[in-house]
């Protein structure tokens, strides 16, 4: 009896201690108890003696005492289940008809963004979750040498990983489509229409001299001539992909890049990204549109598809790179080959030639090809985007108009270097010609790039645009009713004289879809560039430290740097920035800057001379893009400051609006130099938001206006009426408290300290600046008298590199034929200046308007106060 009653003592402490399932042990030992007690006092017999029946009593009762505690503990853990029950399906109710709370991803852009406005319907775009890998290096990177049917160490793939690498890559077919393209009606049509020319040509000939002229037989003669042409033309052009010459390349790059750069690395999701899109549209072209900066731009882009299994595309090259032995081994990696000039006789269209070349790229497209070109037609020479040529886009565009195509997949491409192997563009810059490509040319270039470092290289591959669904959306807003944005005067470029293709070929009604879909790649293609350590450091030594600076304060700035780009722009480069200095000092060499030691300080200065500036605002110029509209913006307000009576004083405040209006005035000179925004974006709005960026980082200050209640109530009645709507709703109310009267003037104020301490964004468009007014104050040799273009440029030069000299400019970098021609073309959209060709060549003159002092004065001025920098030092 004493031991029962311990036991049962000892369980209810446990269960104190324990909780519920100590009470589940307590009703099993009950149910056991019971069943021993009955079998107990079965066996006892039950009997009438009083020995036996005085124990029977107190067991019980203990029995029954243990059977009531039971039943209490299971009545109180059913109430506890009901209760939690209840309340759970009261949380499921609300959870239901609450709305769900989703938090606010971080503000990051992702690289390969695509534009989900002109793409609404993309399907093929970068798992999120694959964003967050890191890149890896195609060089040292072969997915390809563990397959086989044997992964041990008598694999001969396993001691030689590379050689399998390239001998296990897919291998595609290449069809040949030259036949297809000389039987092509549109080439029949053209070498018809060239025979039928020459026959014109020949007959006036014959009759100027007094001769007979029989037109049948000369006709045949001429066809006979263009039909050999065109077969001669085809073949020069054509390429020959081969999968072996594939292969033995990539063993090659795999084996000499690794001499001269660090590593070649690409994102994996991205690669990821393109085989999607191989799969989900297997008989759509995949056209890749790379920015141009090297020569081993191309090869890259070839060696990372072939490596990956993706088909390796047909190239656009030039014909200046059908040198001896690289130019066919070039074309067997793919290249088809152009003329740079089209047109061999100015004012007369080679009209086969454009036959075929249309022909040619269309047939490719038809029978699956993938394509590559290079949409600014040529290298960049300043770091900057180019403005695009359209030429070889309008025939993948003609071709998909007339249904040759279903689709294509357009793929804006970036490719980024630490340190440019082609060297510089320092010569053209000064105005000497670009020297032909050679043989020997090319086996020295080879020499010398083996024997040096150029650091890493960084390609990027954009989400795939469709054709078919920017084309959809253009005509979508085309047919939008509305005011045309202020901005989108930027888009109709000065048509060029020597197109690729004319209208012949091109309809015109086609030429602005596409301006607006080659500026749209150019655009994501600038936005979607890696940044490299070299461009991030020789960046901040032109904007902010021109004059030299201390090794830690450049890193702190360097650290303000990434910690400003972070999310907006992916980095190349990783590490403590006292390492990334010193990294990017010993890579770009003593020629460009300069390192004076003193102690344990470093005092980092840049070369000042003009081939050191023109080569070190290469690499900086890759960040322009990025900071162009807030440089815009800033450099609108100094000169709204400069010009207005409260100059001195601590606060200035401006209206928003005027500081809009000069922004566009801005932007209207440098259309040459940037693409601002997408076609699909307004640049009044990013201005808009570009105030509102600087605002919120507290470059400067935008206070809202809040109005009264009596002020309140009749900007809603202003409003009713205006919507043609007698009821407003409350909650539209902050809406329209500062957003509903189009006559409310906003204000921008910006302080002293303001000022002082965010100059260097006007820094950035300061060499543009100094250029362009240079080139106005030179057209004074204009007055009264053309002049050759080719020598107006010198002479401008050579103004400009002067005041360099005299320390008149401190823009080394504005010393440049490139700025000289920008500023050209912006003076004849203006109709300053008039450009006549006559015998090959282009003659320059003043229009009658401005053919006076007073007139050149006036576009002087017109500059002039875009040149915000004259009372400031960096």
């Amino acid at each position: 009896m004493l031991g029962i009653i311990e036991i049962f003592l000892f369980l209810c402490v446990v269960y104190y201690l324990f909780g519920k399932r100590t009470g589940d042990m307590v009703d099993v030992l009950s149910t056991r108890i019971q069943e021993v007690y009955g079998s107990w006092s079965y066996n006892l017999g039950g009997g009438s003696g009083g020995d036996a029946g005085g124990p029977r009593v107190e067991e019980r009762a203990t029995f029954d005492f243990l059977r009531r505690f039971g039943d209490q503990q299971r009545r109180q853990r059913t109430q506890v289940k009901e209760n939690e029950k209840k309340l759970r399906e009261n949380c499921l109710y609300e959870i239901k008809e609450s709305t769900m709370q989703i938090p606010t991803p971080a503000q990051r852009r992702p690289q390969g963004l695509a534009c989900r406005y002109c793409a609404p319907g993309s399907e093929i775009q970068l798992d999120p979750h694959e964003r967050r890998r890191d890149v890896i290096d195609v060089l040292r990177t072969t997915q390809h040498a563990n397959q086989g049917p044997t992964k041990s160490i008598y694999d001969w793939a396993t001691w030689f990983p590379i050689l399998a690498q390239c001998l296990r890559v897919k291998k595609y077919h290449f069809p040949e489509v030259s036949p297809e393209v000389l039987r092509d009606e549109r080439v029949r049509i053209a070498i018809d229409q060239a025979a039928v020319e020459s026959v014109r040509e020949e007959r006036q000939a014959a009759e100027a001299q007094g001769k007979e002229f029989n037109d049948t037989e000369t006709y045949s003669e001429m066809l006979e001539k263009h039909n050999k042409r065109a077969k001669k033309v085809m073949l020069d052009m054509r390429s020959k992909l081969s999968n072996v010459l594939l292969q033995i390349t990539s063993w090659l790059i795999y084996k000499i890049l690794p001499c001269f750069l660090t590593g070649a690395v690409a994102h994996p999701a991205q690669i990821e990204m393109l085989k999607s899109a191989s799969k989900r549209a297997p008989n759509t072209p995949l056209i890749f549109l790379p920015l141009h900066r090297s020569h081993l731009d191309y090869v890259l882009v070839t060696f990372m598809l072939l490596n990956n299994d993706l088909r390796v595309p047909v190239i656009a090259a030039g014909n200046n790179l059908r040198i001896p032995f690289f130019g066919e081994a070039l074309r067997g990696l793919g290249a088809f080959y152009i003329k740079r000039k089209i047109d061999p006789v100015t004012g007369k269209k080679d009209i086969v030639y454009r036959a075929i070349l249309h022909a040619y790229l269309q047939h490719c497209l038809t029978v699956g090809h993938n394509a590559e070109f290079f949409i600014e037609g040529g290298r960049t020479r300043t770091g900057k985007p180019c403005i695009p040529k359209g030429g070889i886009l309008s025939v993948v565009v003609e071709a998909f108009l007339e249904k040759a195509v279903p689709d294509v997949l357009l793929v804006p491409v970036s490719v980024n270097y630490e340190r440019l192997v082609d060297g510089n563009f320092v010569a053209e810059h000064l105005g000497q010609r670009k020297p032909p490509e050679t043989f020997r040319s090319a086996i020295g270039a080879i020499w010398k790039a083996v024997r040096s470092n150029y650091g890493l290289m960084r390609i990027d591959f954009n989400e795939p645009f469709s054709l078919k669904e920017l084309v959809d959306a253009f005509r979508r807003s085309q047919d939008r009713p509305g005011k045309i944005d202020p901005g989108d005067r930027l888009l109709q470029q000065t048509k060029s004289s020597t197109s690729l293709y004319g209208t012949d070929i091109v309809h015109e009604d086609n030429r602005h879809l596409v301006d607006s879909i080659a500026r749209h790649v150019v655009y994501d293609c600038a936005s979607a560039t890696s940044v490299m350590s070299t461009n991030a450091v020789t960046f901040l030594l032109l904007t902010q430290f021109r004059r030299g600076v201390h090794l830690q304060v450049l890193s702190q700035a360097l650290d303000r740097l990434r910690e400003d780009l972070g999310g907006y722009k992916d980095l190349g480069f990783s590490g403590d920035s006292d390492s990334i200095v010193d990294y990017v000092v010993n890579l770009l060499g003593k020629h460009l800057i300069t390192v004076d030691r003193t102690n344990d300080d470093k005092f980092i200065k840049p070369i000042n001379t003009v081939p050191a500036m023109l080569e070190l605002s290469y690499y900086a110029n890759t960040l322009m893009p990025f900071y162009v509209l807030e440089s815009i913006v800033m450099a609108a307000i100094y000169a709204l400051i400069r010009s207005s009576d409260e100059a001195d004083l601590a606060e200035v405040t401006l209206l928003e609006e005027d500081v809009l209006e000069l922004c566009h005035k801005f932007c209207d000179i440098l259309r040459y130099e940037f693409i601002l925004n997408k076609p699909c974006q307004g640049l009044d709005t990013l201005l808009r938001e570009t105030l509102l960026k600087l605002s919120e980082r507290d470059l400067i200050s935008i206070p809202k206006k809040i109005y009264s209640e009596a002020e309140l109530e009749g900007k809603r009645v202003h409003r009713a009426l205006m919507l043609n709507n007698d009821i407003v709703d409350d909650e539209d109310e902050e809406d329209f408290m500062y957003n509903c009267d189009p006559t409310d003037e906003n204000v921008v104020v910006i302080s002293t300290s303001q000022r002082q301490h965010h100059i260097n964004k006007i820094a950035i468009l300061a060499p543009i600046a100094r250029t362009y007014l240079t080139v106005v104050d030179y057209l004074h040799r204009l007055l009264g008298n053309a002049q050759l273009e080719v020598e107006f440029v010198k002479g401008a030069l050579a103004e400009i590199r002067q005041k360099f000299d005299n320390q008149e400019c401190e823009f080394g970098e504005s010393v440049s034929v490139e700025f000289i021609k920008n500023c050209l073309k912006l003076l004849e959209k203006w109709g300053v200046v008039q450009v006549e060709c006559a015998g090959g060549v282009r003659l320059l003159s003043l229009t009658p308007y401005y053919s006076s002092s007073a007139g050149i004065e006036e576009v002087y001025q017109r500059i002039q106060q875009f040149n915000c920098v004259d009372h400031f030092t960096f």
